[in-house]
């Protein structure tokens, strides 16, 4: 009798250490909707609407770098829901005056709206549904970075809790629309900040990372002003740090097709 006393506390011991370490019964956790939300958020959605200039480095396995510098401007429709980017760029000369503006629509039932001025071809293209994990202007960014994921998209699982992170598995519901099987992301406890993303291949193979490598509060917004992402098939890599950061300027309705060709004044300064 009395082994069987003294094994009870350490079988509640390991219990606890068990279900802590998986996320599954520690007190005070979300619920898994509620971390992927308040994540969107945090990468999306601070401030009704926000600018910034960028400077993106593309670095080949060689070591071989390119540099891009645009402005972005975002403008949301509704908080957590549909908003609109116009990105701007100002150099090199190859890529200057070219603009990507996006119409998101965070359901999972309308793609986004997704244009491109090529102003070497006077031309504006349509980007296509099927285009959206394909390179934004020659980086290892996809243009799906740039505005974001719909979070109905995907299906989502805590699969691991620790005291700095939590760790959600996100599988696409239509698996053959991507290029990967599911991807991981590491979202900060306190601020909600998604901070790394790995994407894993067909295979199950880690390919690709998106890391947040450095967070400051500007205008009382916690914002990552630089991120990284890395091609782990390629050995190539992208970094983009966001300067002069501003939120809450009161941005027009500059996100129309005739903007394209003769960007406003707040998209080009």
């Amino acid at each position: 009798m009395s082994r069987k006393t003294n094994l009870i506390p350490l079988l509640i011991v390991v219990g606890l250490i068990v279900s802590t370490a998986s996320g599954a019964a520690e007190p005070n956790v979300p619920d898994v909707q509620t971390i992927v939300t308040k994540a969107n958020i945090m990468a999306y959605y601070q401030g009704d609407d926000g600018k910034a200039k960028v400077r993106m480095t593309i670095t080949t396995k060689s070591g071989q770098t390119r540099e891009r510098e645009f402005i972005i401007l975002r403008k949301d429709v509704a908080d957590g829901g549909d908003q609109n980017y116009f990105v701007y760029f100002q150099r090199p000369a190859d890529v200057r005056q070219m603009v990507y503006m996006v119409k998101k629509h965070a359901g999972a039932n309308e793609d986004d709206d997704r244009w491109l001025f090529l102003p070497a071809l006077n031309l504006v293209r349509r980007i296509a549904a099927g285009d959206k994990r394909t390179s934004f202007v020659g980086s290892d960014f996809v243009y799906e970075d740039v505005s974001g994921r719909s979070l109905d998209l995907d299906t989502h699982e805590l699969i691991e809790t620790t005291p700095e992170r939590f760790i959600v598995k996100n599988v696409p519901k239509n698996p053959d629309q991507v290029e990967f099987s599911y991807y991981n992301v590491a979202i900060d406890r306190k601020t909600y900040m998604p901070m790394k993303m790995e994407y894993f291949d067909k295979e199950g193979k880690l390919y690709r990372t998106i890391e947040s490598t450095e967070v400051k509060e500007i205008d009382g917004f916690p914002t990552v002003t630089k991120s990284v992402v890395t091609d782990l098939k390629t050995g190539g890599k992208t970094e983009m740090a966001f300067n002069d950061v501003q939120y809450n300027i009161g941005i027009g309705d500059i996100f129309e097709e005739r903007y394209l060709q003769g960007p406003p004044r707040e998209a080009t300064r």
